[in-house]
């Protein structure tokens, strides 16, 4: 069953497993709906728990239900072995989440939400455990330049950041820490967020270019009629006017 819910997971959450790296003690699948990226994390070993995290009652019945028939070994247990992971459900609100009950690296992880709300869970977690090391990978889906803004205010460091097409829209994938201190002994060099990316338009084939070019353009038209409706958003505009994208063969 593990393999056969791997094989259905989508582009766009292959991309978010992708950037999953070792390391974490704790990783958070959140609004995880029926749970298949949590199950691929969960098939690989990538982290000793793994948690499935939504407030709908109903979907996190059925997804115990299945864990429990799947991946009984994994259950969780008094005395967990160190062999393999062990998942957890949580029928809770995110900006809840029991981070301060567990030691070690957490990820949060927050897909399949709009960027505003994204917000509110991001600063709601940051500020209920401003001493804990947690690291954030997001894909908002929308309202990516509030989102950008918004952790830039907490200052939060970029590890990475993606640029996905599924099923004809663009998403945009940040993994975002929100302790400094800690990232030279990381894989991947830490910078400052920018409002509009800097990584998503750096291109390494002609398929990803020509992706960035349409997500571009399209976020330019869509923040053009905003201003025609009387919104200000010139410094916004201005900002992805001013994206060049580099092509690197």
């Amino acid at each position: 069953m593990s393999q056969t819910l791997i094989m259905k997971i989508g582009k766009r959450l292959q991309h978010i497993d992708a950037m999953v790296a070792t390391g974490y003690t704790h990783i958070w699948d959140c609004c995880c709906d029926h749970g298949l990226l949590g199950a691929s994390l969960l098939s690989r070993q990538a982290a000793p728990f793994i948690h499935f995290v939504d407030i709908v009652p109903e979907l996190m019945g059925e997804l115990e239900t299945r864990l429990r028939r799947f991946y009984p070994a994994m259950a969780p247990h008094p005395s967990p072995s160190p062999a393999r992971s062990l998942w957890q459900v949580h029928c809770i609100d995110v900006a809840s989440l029991p981070l301060s009950r567990h030691e070690g690296r957490q990820l949060v992880i927050i897909a399949g939400v709009g960027g505003d709300l994204m917000v509110q869970l991001v600063r709601a977690i940051h500020e209920a455990n401003p001493n804990a090391d947690i690291d954030f990978l997001l894909c908002p889906v929308h309202h990516q330049f509030a989102l950008r803004r918004q952790l830039i205010k907490l200052d939060f460091q970029l590890l990475e950041e993606r640029l996905v097409e599924e099923n004809r829209r663009c998403y945009e994938l940040l993994l975002v820490s929100s302790k400094a201190r800690d990232m030279p002994s990381r894989c991947r060099v830490p910078c400052r967020v920018s409002t509009v990316g800097e990584q998503i338009w750096q291109a390494h084939s002609p398929e990803q270019a020509d992706i960035a070019s349409r997500y571009l353009s399209k976020t330019l038209a869509h923040y053009q009629r905003m201003q025609r409706g009387l919104d200000d958003v010139t410094p916004i505009i201005e900002a992805y006017q001013a994206v060049i994208i580099q092509a690197h063969r």
